[in-house]
């Protein structure tokens, strides 16, 4: 027998399992462990969200990071309490982690973006031209090879660890970068290194898309052309040119119309995260590059304030919101290394090779590549060494798993992740001392 509900007719039966309809928190293992810890759960989230606020303040004199603080703990409860069993490798799950790590990459750029006040001239960005145009192109080649030579991959494998490692990451860079808008005029190390890891997240997404053509074909003279055409000069361009339109109409809106309609009124900080995600969006719908378009617009975002506090208001929000997105991220990836069992299979080739990129790759290219320059021997220390791999890594990885035919896919997890826990380590336990040095250097007192 049937009967009409007022919406359809729904078939009885006697044997209908009406626990599927039931919610998820009852029913799924994890729903019911969240539920039955749930004031626990409370306390937990209360406590690391403070921290996020106060422990900056704590290391800002010592040699440790934020990201050191949040990946121990989050290996530490993923080891000792019964969480040990949510935690998966992140080939079990990579459209979340892809999707995740998209979310903190495009607002860590909106966030770059707003901090960049210096004019667009060859002689201001000298420095981040050639970080781009050729200390990028030649990471990769060098990273590729390594991977090649050194765990045996086959090229387009080899060709996506260049492309997912070359980047400087936006989000764990935070103390090597410009720290607040417009503070970046004479602080040259800051400045290239936060506008090359505003611009190579993009720049290297050309890249990411050649190892996709590689991994369901060869590389012949038809599959270049359309790549040069398609993923280099229509993506890149589509990219830049929303980028500047988005960035530029928001800006007529938030600080241009008349002042009882203009956003800037508001003081919503909030705004940021809106211009971010409809920017990315809209670009990504014109099969642009959502990365560059991002950076882009805070940059004329930042060109459209001329000064006006609410910059800052953008900034600030855009920069809590990656905090506290980096933090959860952080925790899972700790929870990775130790439930995930991430790292369990590692060889002594995936040291080798997280030895080089982080040890002798990038440094040497870089430090070669701005030898001529006339600024001080630490000032090109720093933006050599920093080049610090994060979460863009992990996105990139999982981008390229998702959407191409690539073998040995847990030996570029293992390598990948070995890579960013060693530049959390390496890069969070030396920037504390190398950047105070560098402001004695440049006569910048401690704060």
């Amino acid at each position: 027998m049937r009967r009409n509900d007022g919406l359809g007719l729904i078939p009885q039966s006697p044997t209908l399992d009406l626990s599927a309809l039931a919610d998820p928190l009852y029913t799924s293992l994890i729903g019911r462990f969240l539920l039955e810890n749930y004031t626990l759960w409370l306390l937990a989230i209360g406590v690391v969200v403070l921290s996020v606020a106060w422990l900056p303040l704590l290391l800002k004199k010592l040699p440790l990071s934020l990201p050191i603080i949040f990946v121990g703990f989050g290996m530490a409860i993923f080891a000792f309490t019964p969480l040990g069993i949510f935690s998966p490798h992140p080939t079990e799950a990579p459209v979340l982690i892809e999707k995740a790590t998209e979310f903190i990459v495009i607002i860590s750029l909106m966030g770059a973006g707003l901090k960049i006040g210096r004019p667009f001239t060859v002689a201001n960005w000298r420095i981040t031209i050639r970080l781009l145009a050729i200390v990028m192109p030649l990471t990769i080649a060098a990273i590729a090879f390594s991977g090649y030579w050194v765990l045996g991959l086959p090229v387009a494998s080899a060709l996506l660890l260049g492309a997912c490692l070359a980047p400087t990451d936006p989000v764990l860079a935070s103390d090597v970068q410009v720290e607040r808008p417009n503070s970046d005029e004479s602080d040259e190390a800051r400045f290239a290194l936060t506008s090359e890891a505003g611009l190579n997240d993009a720049l290297a997404f050309p890249f990411v898309h050649l190892a996709l053509v590689a991994s369901v074909g060869s590389l012949g003279l038809a599959s270049l052309g359309s790549w040069l055409w398609q993923d280099v000069v229509w993506r890149l361009s589509v990219g830049a040119a929303m980028g500047a339109l988005g960035g530029w109409l928001l800006g007529q809106i938030i600080y241009r119309l008349p002042e009882n309609t203009r956003l800037s009124r508001t003081g919503d900080g909030f705004i940021a995260l809106g211009a971010t995600l409809a920017i990315y969006a809209v670009t990504e719908f014109a099969h642009g590059y959502g990365f560059l378009a991002v950076f882009v617009a805070g940059v004329m975002l930042n060109r459209s304030a001329r000064g006006d506090a609410f910059n800052s208001e953008l900034h600030d929000f855009a920069d809590e919101t990656e905090r506290l997105v980096m933090m959860v991220l952080l925790v899972l990836f700790g929870g990775m290394l130790t439930g995930g069992e991430l790292l369990a299979n590692v060889g002594w080739e995936s040291v080798i090779v997280a030895g080089l990129v982080l040890l002798v790759i990038r440094p040497a290219i870089a430090w070669i590549s701005l030898m001529d320059l006339p600024r001080p021997r630490l000032e090109r220390f720093v933006i050599a060494f920093f080049g610090i791999r994060g979460l863009g890594s992990v996105y990139y990885l999982a981008f390229g798993l998702n959407h191409g035919d690539f073998v040995d896919q847990h030996a570029l997890w293992e390598v990948v992740g070995l890579i960013i826990l060693g530049s959390i380590v390496i890069h969070g336990l030396s920037v504390t001392p190398v950047m105070r040095h560098l402001n004695r250097d440049m006569g910048v007192p401690d704060q």
